[in-house]
């Protein structure tokens, strides 16, 4: 006997039907009479009926608990609160950088100060994550961070349904489709901008004295933690180059460490031009001599000091941009865009780029581990760009055409 089913081919129980309109048609009986109920099939997103119960019966509870103890599932996560599985999931992190480290301290402190920490992890539900990280940016916080912190959540959660304390993870979703993305991408300041800022700086009387460092920034693409974790061990003034494998990051808790380079291809020996050159030398000519010479993890010789006579740290430097560029568009009409380390970089990378450099050679030059990270940048080339690429092949077309003209 072939089962009966609806248009979508869902099998029909007994009692019911289908109406032509769509509809479903249901036969019961109540106090000996038939009687027929019509509705539409309602879908797991369709709200309930008015004067229906939102929480589930006794009778559901014993049959969602039953399921969770033959799976394996703990009943109500093991007493476990948001905090309490982050902490154990941080805890299982070892080898991990020291910029991870204060990454996870400040989740933790956010846990501690807001009540969601405190919630149980088994009444943690998809729509309660999502409002949460809702909640957070209304708060204030940007994307890029929000996006740090449930980059924490996420696995800590993930590590609970591997252990059979929940069923699903309830931050198992696309970020993007939450939050507004309202970070803002860095860009590359133009060649006049980047040529006015440093002749700025080469004549300011106060800020003169970082002109060189800029100046480096500028011209070799090095990641701040990269340069201010440079020693004078590290440059070679016979074969003119910069010896780059560890980086110099300083903690919350004013400890300094040396680390290794962000990436395995961050470790890598750049050339040097003899602009570049020039400036180490000029940098090294006036390096303070402190009484004692500080020393990182066995590392001495630092480049630049502070007034403590411990190495200047990538914090030191943004404020120093942050100055510079205040005072600059305090006095000049055409103001500059936000000027910070990384942005010296990612101008160092497109100037390349535009200038026709080997991608490969490029990703080398920048220490990117992934090719792709290199290749964005030429996304970033527009028409003045195009125009200008296209009038060079131009010219090198002619000017080949002319030497065979001469040949023949």
């Amino acid at each position: 006997m072939s089962k009966r089913r609806d248009k979508k081919g869902r099998i029909l129980r007994n009692g019911e039907s289908q109406r032509a309109d769509g509809r479903y048609a249901y036969v019961y009986t109540s106090r000996g009479k038939q009687r027929f109920l019509y509705s539409w099939k309602l879908e797991p997103t369709d709200s309930l009926p008015a004067g229906r119960r939102k929480c589930i019966s006794l009778r559901e509870k014993e049959k969602e608990l039953m399921r969770d103890l033959e799976d394996g599932i703990i009943p109500y996560g093991g007493e476990l609160t948001v905090l309490k599985l982050v902490q154990m999931y941080i805890q299982q992190k070892t080898g991990v950088r020291h910029s991870t480290k204060a990454g996870y301290k400040t989740v933790v402190n956010l846990l501690k100060k807001d009540d969601f920490g405190a919630r149980r992890i088994d009444k943690v539900k998809l729509s309660d994550a999502k409002r949460w990280l809702i909640k957070l940016q209304q708060n204030g916080r940007g994307y890029s961070s929000i996006h740090s912190i449930r980059g924490v959540l996420r696995p800590a959660f993930q590590m609970a349904v591997d252990d059979d304390l929940l069923r699903k993870n309830p931050f198992e979703f696309q970020l993007c489709t939450v939050v507004v993305n309202d970070s803002v991408t860095r860009e590359a300041i133009t060649k006049k901008q980047e040529r006015m800022l440093l002749e700025f700086i080469k004549n300011d009387k106060h800020f003169c004295k970082y002109y060189d460092g800029i100046y480096i920034l500028f011209k070799t693409g090095l990641r701040i933690s990269e340069f201010v974790g440079l020693t004078m061990k590290d440059l070679d003034f016979e074969e003119k180059t910069i010896n780059v494998d560890h980086q110099l990051q300083r903690g919350s808790d004013m400890v300094y460490i040396i680390e290794d380079t962000k990436t395995t291809n961050g470790t890598r020996v750049l050339p040097m031009t003899d602009d570049v050159y020039e400036c180490f030398q000029r940098i090294i000519s006036q390096r303070k001599r402190p009484k004692k010479e500080p020393e990182v993890d066995g590392l001495s010789g630092f480049l630049y000091l502070d007034k403590n006579d411990m190495p200047m740290v990538a914090l030191h430097w943004e404020k120093y941009f942050q100055h510079i560029t205040t005072k600059y568009n305090s006095i000049y009409k055409e103001e500059l865009p936000k000027v910070t380390p990384h942005v010296c970089r990612h101008t160092y990378c497109s100037n390349m780029a535009k200038a026709g450099m080997n991608p490969k050679t490029l990703q080398y030059l920048m220490g990117h581990s992934d090719i792709g990270v290199t290749l964005n940048t030429y996304t970033h080339i527009g028409l003045d760009d195009a125009k200008e690429e296209l009038e060079r092949v131009e010219k090198l077309k002619q000017a080949k055409s002319e030497v065979e003209q001469a040949i023949s």
